[in-house]
């Protein structure tokens, strides 16, 4: 909390010019804080004669926060398919429940999923909570905030994890607000900190400008939100044994607001560049559309697919789909070959868990080089072609 001394205060309104969020004003000589204030602390820093304080302890502490124990992950299934971020997911939160010495659990929801359980337990899961329901079987936003708001009340788990897909983005951000809970998304890195078991969660942030990690220190469940494709997924274990608990989901949580007319499945003849092993992407340094087709040829004969960053896609070069970053998708092939890219965080975050990334740019300063397994400085014009020619020539042999 805010507090602000009037006795102190001289009406200078130094305060009301420091506040970037416009809730300070100055009223009748005395500074007046409103609920736009976020507690950032500009504004006490500013005021030279000390009439402003954030109040400490003011900050609510939920108070059974030591009563909720265990990991979960949203295993998100569409069309009977399990999303392969939910694999990735149950890779990551098998360590940070081995590091807590808890439970991992993953919360399946659909119509004729009970067969999928098994997959999920094989891949890390020690529980599965099973609905399995035919009210399930078209994904509504309000029946599945509904059906996890309940389990999460009930059972208590310290922390939640889903895929920052379209189904996760919709429905997990309503089970945060009414609980109350902190939900951090988009995140591309997780960790568990020793001293105390805080989740750590760590995401781009300010235009992708800065890597920000947050934490949610004062509720639980702590939840967070994942890119897909940035979180290893554990070899399949098939001998593991998990628990599978068949949920009896209360009637009322299954009314929905919502009636679904017709699912249709989208038609189109694009690669999918977030499942392909190699990957070749051009940036600006491409400067057109005819500069792709040496970018195109370099990915076909590898045996791979396009890519591009936000400037090349931005330029009208190439389709969105084919954009990987943080505005883009996030990918893990093979094999990256960055062609004429700089390697701005907004792109690296996007690319950098590529098992082998080659660069090849002109700037032997650029920070693509950071990150690159193998640089190449040169004018990519004259670099690809020989490329391409030397591996059609050792395929011919």
């Amino acid at each position: 909390m805010l507090i602000i001394d009037c006795e102190k205060c001289i009406g200078c309104g130094v305060c009301e010019a420091e506040c970037a969020f416009g809730a300070i004003s100055v009223q009748d000589g005395c500074a007046v804080v409103d609920d736009n204030c976020t507690l950032c602390g500009s504004c006490v820093e500013s005021c030279e004669v000390e009439a402003l304080l954030i109040e400490e302890g003011a900050v609510q502490v939920q108070a059974d926060i030591n009563d909720w124990s265990g990991i979960w992950v949203f295993a998100e299934s569409r069309h009977g398919k399990i999303a392969e971020v939910s694999y990735e997911l149950l890779g990551v939160g098998r360590k940070l429940a081995n590091q807590r010495g808890v439970q991992l659990s993953a919360v399946l929801l659909g119509s004729g999923v009970t067969e999928s359980a098994p997959t999920l337990i094989a891949a890390g899961a020690d529980k599965i909570y099973l609905g399995d329901d035919s009210t399930l079987g078209q994904y509504r936003e309000d029946i599945y905030g509904n059906v996890l708001e309940f389990l999460i009340k009930k059972e208590k788990p310290e922390v939640i994890l889903a895929g920052a897909t379209a189904i996760g983005r919709s429905f997990i951000p309503m089970v945060a607000n009414n609980l109350g809970a902190g939900l951090t998304a988009d995140c591309t890195g997780l960790a568990i900190r020793a001293e105390d078991g805080m989740l750590l969660q760590t995401r781009p942030a300010f235009g992708g400008n800065i890597m920000a990690t947050i934490e949610c220190p004062h509720t639980r469940p702590q939840m967070a939100t994942v890119r897909p494709k940035v979180m290893q997924p554990l070899m399949p274990d098939l001998e593991r044994q998990g628990e599978v608990v068949s949920l009896s989901i209360p009637d009322r949580l299954l009314e929905s607001q919502v009636k679904v007319l017709e699912n249709v499945l989208e038609e189109h003849n694009q690669v999918n560049i977030q499942e392909i092993e190699v990957l070749v992407a051009g940036g600006r340094g491409v400067e057109s559309e005819k500069g792709f087709k040496l970018v195109k040829e370099l990915a076909d004969e590898l045996g791979g697919a396009v890519a591009a960053s936000r400037a090349a896609v931005d330029s009208g070069w190439i389709p969105y789909a084919h954009q990987v970053g943080q505005t883009g998708k996030t990918v893990c092939p093979k094999l990256y070959i960055a062609c004429g890219i700089s390697g701005a965080i907004q792109h690296a975050v996007g690319m950098q868990s590529a098992e082998t990334i080659v660069a090849i740019n002109r700037d032997k300063n650029a920070p693509i080089f950071n990150i690159a397994s193998c640089g190449i400085v040169g004018d990519l014009f004259e670099i690809m072609p020989l490329l391409t020619k030397k591996i059609r020539e050792n395929k011919a042999l």
